[in-house]
């Protein structure tokens, strides 16, 4: 089956998932964080860099479980950019 290329709103849309599951990672070792995630250290990178915009469900909710990060979170930093928290 032949994949559709991505749209450019994807693509943003997959920088703006990596962006939070990087800053989601903070100062952990990647290679810790893919390992207990199941997936490879390179795979994570990708993501994290938006070579991968495209994530698997598995492999994001595994990322979510991981680090600590509502995966409606992921949703949103996808569909519309990460959620901002109201100044408290």
């Amino acid at each position: 089956m032949v994949r559709n290329p991505l749209t450019p709103e994807q693509v943003e849309a997959g920088r703006r998932l990596g962006r939070l599951l990087r800053e989601a990672r903070a100062d952990r070792d990647l290679g810790d964080v893919a390992r207990a995630a199941g997936i490879s250290p390179e795979t994570l990178r990708k993501i994290e860099t938006g070579r991968l915009p495209s994530p698997g469900f598995g492999t994001i909710a595994c990322l979510s479980d991981v680090l600590d990060l509502p995966i409606q979170d992921l949703a949103a930093a996808w569909r519309d950019g990460p959620r901002l928290e109201a100044a408290s």
